[in-house]
């Protein structure tokens, strides 16, 4: 029996899921990191929630990790050639957010608790 394939997409989705890897890709869009920097970009990740997403990034190749051994000690991040390319990805889902605005959940489910529904 042949296996079956999955969509392709699988791919993209499995390097990007979650909350925080979104974001983190478009705050290094911006530029190399630092570790606290990035924590501050995000907003309400933990510093042991990013630190497992920048590994897991680093391990698919999205990130680069830049140890300049020195004291104190200065790590930065960035995103590699494959993490770059995750930027028309990342601007497909935000113009596709823009252009149906109905899609948002916290908005609907706001709207609802808020109507007696």
């Amino acid at each position: 029996m042949a296996r079956q394939e999955g969509c392709p997409a699988e791919i993209t989705l499995e390097l990007i899921a979650g909350r925080w890897k979104p974001m983190a890709i478009y705050w290094l869009l911006k530029g190399a990191r630092r570790f606290n920097q990035l924590q501050r970009d995000l907003g309400g990740i933990t510093h042991r929630t990013l630190a497992r997403q920048l590994r897991e990034m680093e391990a698919d190749g999205l990130v680069v990790r830049r140890d300049y051994k020195e004291i104190p000690p200065r790590v930065e991040y960035a995103l590699t050639p494959l993490g770059r390319s995750l930027e028309p990805v990342l601007q497909a889902m935000h113009d596709w957010a823009l252009a149906h605005p109905e899609a948002r959940r916290r908005e609907r489910a706001e709207g609802a608790s808020r109507s007696g529904a």
